[in-house]
């Protein structure tokens, strides 16, 4: 009997894998670290083969764990790092060159260079997305201008390109499958949201031929069998893929319109879903597909993509090193009684949604000779609410959709302080769920639903369950001054690398 899925949720630092049984509790996890590879300022890369192996390791420990083998697997599903991309070559699997990684920021003058020619709004009525170097297109039309003869080999078949997503279907199938799924499809400047297919004017555009991508499906549906001899000698359908963030929005059992949730990561991104067709923004976010069930139509979301936020916390550990341990942050936010006016902007690789900065830079405004480490904590903090409440208020202007309720996940979570000023600067319900893992569980719902281990959304929604919220306890008046204060210090960030060159 298939008792459980398997869920791999390939990350930005490393790939976790979770096993669910059909109570849709999590009965086993493993886990594993891969290196970052930053060759020069602004550049990030990852090995794609070191992805495959920590992929393989952290499922054989989610099995060990749950005491399970992979033959008892009913799917696996798939979720990941967005818009990552590599190449790879299609007759050995050898990966031409490293990944480039979605935080990576080399093609921030080509980006420049298309908005110049009034290229952006032709692109985003198509994609539902910005210009920016985030996305997967210029990072493809770079790899195709500066590796020795990638152009003539993609366009003859030789080598094939995809997000991690599509890596990790070739690895598990053996070669035999070479896909993406629509959400991951929609992060790459080619796919037109509208037709649900790679567009013919884009693909000419970047130089992208269209031999060397992925056939793209629905995000719950099978995608292929695994290899049995790449995959613990068992023979399961690779039966669901989304992005990570649309898979966490999936995992939130976030399944009508105007239902948000925001996963707190490296960075954070906010979706709101907004049903079955774009909603086009004017406010600075972006149109993406969130999923779509075979058989069905594609549903769709708004999203606001924050480039730093728990990085920021990583970079006072290790890189300021004024803290050694993460949580540290909460004990010393509490030791204070208000920022006493010290703000972080962390756009330590631009700014993001709504503000779209590729050239700011962090910045820590409001420092006097009382400022402590304690200050600095606090507003690394308070930073991430107020990149999120910069999101929401674009999204709520958009969408019409008024916030309630918030519902959060990842790992920042545990952390109440954090919570409670989200909670407070927003002037919304903040619900915390059981399960926090929600992009693999996500992940693990798509595959499940496409081979019948769960029957419906229904079944998955009637699952979900709060395990903690927080309610509002800040007044308009503060709120509204403290907001104010922080768009000042965003202000002092905004094209500071554009003025030093």
């Amino acid at each position: 009997m298939d008792d459980f899925v398997l869920s791999i949720d390939q990350g930005t630092t490393g790939t976790t894998a979770l096993v669910f049984d059909r109570d849709c509790r999590v009965r086993g996890r493993g886990y594993s670290e891969f290196t970052q590879h930053y060759p020069r300022p602004g550049w990030v890369e990852h090995d794609a083969e070191e992805i495959w192996r920590v992929t393989l390791r952290a499922a054989a420990g989610a099995l060990a764990r749950a005491r399970a083998e992979a033959k008892q697997l009913s799917a696996v599903g798939i979720t990941n790092q967005r818009e990552t991309v590599l190449a790879w070559e299609r007759k050995t699997g050898e990966p031409v060159g490293r990944a480039i990684v979605w935080q990576d920021r080399r093609t921030a003058s080509m980006c420049d260079e298309l908005i110049a020619r009034g290229l952006e709004e032709k692109v985003r009525a198509k994609t539902g997305l910005v210009l920016d170097p985030y996305f997967s297109g210029t990072k493809l039309a770079w790899m195709l201008d500066n590796a020795p003869d990638l152009r003539a080999r993609a366009a003859g078949g030789e080598v094939v390109f995809g997000t991690i997503d599509s890596w990790l279907i070739w690895k598990l199938t053996g070669a035999r499958a070479h896909a993406t799924d629509c959400s991951n499809a929609s992060r790459t400047l080619l796919f037109n949201i509208n037709t649900l297919a790679w567009d013919d004017s884009l693909l000419k555009l970047f130089g992208v031929p269209r031999t060397a991508l992925p056939e793209v499906k629905p995000s719950s549906c099978v995608f292929g069998e695994t290899d049995p001899e790449a995959f613990f000698g068992a023979s399961v359908p690779v039966a669901g893929v989304a992005g990570d963030q649309q898979a966490a929005l999936f995992g939130q059992a976030c399944y009508t319109e105007g239902m948000l949730k925001n996963t707190y990561g490296t960075g954070s991104f906010l979706l709101m879903h907004t049903g079955r067709k774009p909603v086009e923004s004017r406010e600075g976010l972006l149109t993406t597909v969130a999923w779509q069930i075979e058989g069905e139509a594609a549903e769709y979301a708004l999203e606001g993509s924050i480039f730093i936020t728990g990085a920021g916390v990583q970079w006072l550990r290790d890189g300021l090193q004024i803290i050694s341990r993460a949580d540290e942050t909460e004990t010393l936010a509490r030791s204070l009684d208000s920022n006493e006016g010290v703000y972080f902007v962390p756009a330590l690789a631009g700014l993001g949604a709504p503000h779209w900065d590729a050239y700011a830079r962090g910045a820590i405004v409001g420092l006097t000779r009382g400022t402590t480490r304690a200050h600095i904590a606090r507003a690394a903090l308070e930073s991430i609410c107020f990149q999120t409440l910069d999101v929401v208020a674009a999204m709520e202007r958009d969408s019409g959709i008024k916030l309630k309720e918030l519902r959060v996940d990842g790992g920042a979570v545990g952390n109440s302080f954090l919570m409670q000023f989200q909670s407070d600067i927003l002037g919304a319900a903040i619900a915390v769920p059981e399960v926090t893992e929600t992009t693999a569980a996500g992940a693990a719902y798509l595959a499940g639903l496409s081979t019948g281990f769960w029957k419906d959304r229904d079944e998955i929604a009637a699952r979900w369950k709060v395990a903690r919220r927080y309610e509002p306890r800040m007044s308009d008046e503060e709120r509204t001054r403290l907001h104010r204060r922080w768009l000042r210090a965003v202000e002092h960030a905004r094209g500071w690398e554009r003025e030093e060159e």
